[in-house]
């Protein structure tokens, strides 16, 4: 296998930059992201008048925490071009998000804006050990949905052989790795694992395939799930991050010499950790809620965008910039059951680590009287299904109650299905819970 780290001369200055030069470009961006933001888009003029701030008020990075947070709520409430900040005749590119509770929210992107991506998610694909000249499967859904599009550009700014396969079709996608022979795919983690139960399927070695790399995004993934993958599909598995409201993927992503979180592209995005009940700016290494201020977008320039996503800033290692802990979490995703704080990904760390559970699971939520119930839906491997006596799948059921109760806090129901009962998912992200609570 081709030694993959990047060497020095493959990173741009900015990867290698002192910390003293990294904030003062910064700051740079950030006035002129805040003078833009308050001098074309009218919502962001009157927030920062409602607060009692103006562009000219930033004199340091600290300073930012002066300035209102932008969430969902203000995109939809502008929707769908209200945020824009320059003519919509200078927007090549619209994107949205699903809008599943509620109206979409749109983003835009000038043709720079195109580029600036184009160039983060290629730096990304390089610290994931892309070259010029890989073949890249991209098996993220393109649409109206950042991710396709967003590594498709990024890849091919790299130099790489594009192979747009979008989600679904699970056949096709092993028929066409069997056949192109790719090096790297871009998949969500979920449909990663159903590519590799296809390959199971049609009887052949994931783990011999000519993949070498996975970035892996779109959604919270665990190391535990992360293992999962490299056992079975025999690759490196590499974290993507991003978000459509802040550009889509790229804006921060793991490097393969040291896997140890994703390195934010901080020339680009200036993120903060605040406590997500106050707001209260929190210091590196706190965990809390990540924020985002855009440096360089021109369409849509966003000031202190609250991604829910809970998280850690971690100091740089394998660049100059510094890096996400696993997302732990969302603050708004966050089960609360009978007073107990539940995330999803609390409970796959201890599915994935049952070597006779497969890494599926869905947390299903009802209310018996004034009580919210939690039931795990969990499944049995492929090897042990059928196999297993009903007294030994029980056993299984109540080793992880007393996992979860142990580790997690919360009495749950665990039932355990035969290999491939859950649905699973074809083109995006896994739905992992399943709320049957009454509506209020």
């Amino acid at each position: 296998m081709v030694n993959r780290i990047p060497g020095p001369d493959d990173l741009e200055p900015i990867e290698r930059a002192s910390k003293d030069e990294l904030q003062a470009l910064q700051l740079q961006r950030l006035q002129w992201s805040l003078r833009h933001a308050y001098d074309n888009v009218p919502h962001y003029r009157a927030a920062f008048d409602a607060a009692g701030v103006h562009p000219d008020d930033l004199k340091t990075l600290a300073d930012l925490a002066r300035f209102p947070f932008t969430g969902k709520k203000e995109l939809r409430d502008n929707y769908p071009f209200g945020m824009f900040a320059v003519p919509r005749e200078q927007v090549v590119r619209v994107h949205a998000s699903s809008g599943t509770t509620g109206k979409p929210t749109v983003v835009g992107y000038t043709q720079n804006d195109i580029d600036t991506w184009a160039n983060v998610v290629a730096r990304s694909i390089r610290a994931a050990g892309g070259r010029r000249g890989d073949m890249v499967h991209i098996a993220y859904g393109y649409g109206l949905f950042t991710g396709g599009l967003g590594a498709h550009y990024g890849a091919e700014r790299l130099g790489c052989t594009v192979v747009p396969m979008s989600g679904g079709q699970t056949e096709k996608q092993v028929q066409l790795i069997q056949d192109f022979k790719p090096s790297i795919i871009m998949v969500t983690p979920s449909y990663m694992l159903n590519i590799v139960e296809e390959f199971q399927r049609q009887g052949l070695d994931p783990a011999a395939s000519s993949l070498k790399v996975g970035i892996f995004g779109a959604e919270p993934w665990t190391d535990a799930m992360r293992a999962e993958i490299e056992r079975r599909a025999g690759i490196d598995a590499v974290d993507i991050y991003g978000l459509s409201e802040v550009m889509g993927p790229g804006v921060a992503s793991e490097c393969i010499e040291s896997k140890d979180g994703p390195v934010i592209w901080e020339d680009h995005f200036y993120p903060e950790i605040i406590d997500p009940e106050t707001g209260e700016v929190l210091p590196d290494g706190s965990e809390g809620e990540l924020v985002f201020t855009s440096l360089t977008k021109e369409a849509l320039p966003v000031i202190r965008y609250r991604t829910r996503d809970l998280t850690r800033l971690l100091p740089p290692t394998s660049r100059s910039m510094r890096r996400i802990g696993k997302i732990t979490g969302r603050s708004d995703d966050m089960l609360i059951i009978r007073g107990v704080n539940v995330f999803p990904s609390q409970i796959e760390e201890l599915v994935l680590k049952m070597p006779k559970l497969a890494p599926v699971y869905q947390l299903v939520v009802s209310r018996e009287g004034h009580l919210d119930k939690l039931d795990v839906i969990g499944e049995l491997r492929p090897e042990v299904s059928g196999r297993l006596t009903e007294f030994e799948t029980e056993a299984l059921s109540r080793e992880l109650e007393h996992h979860i109760k142990t580790y997690v806090g919360v009495s749950t129901k665990v039932r355990l299905l035969a290999a491939n009962s859950i649905e699973r998912t074809l083109t995006g992200k896994a739905k992992r819970v399943v709320d049957k609570r009454p509506k209020s």
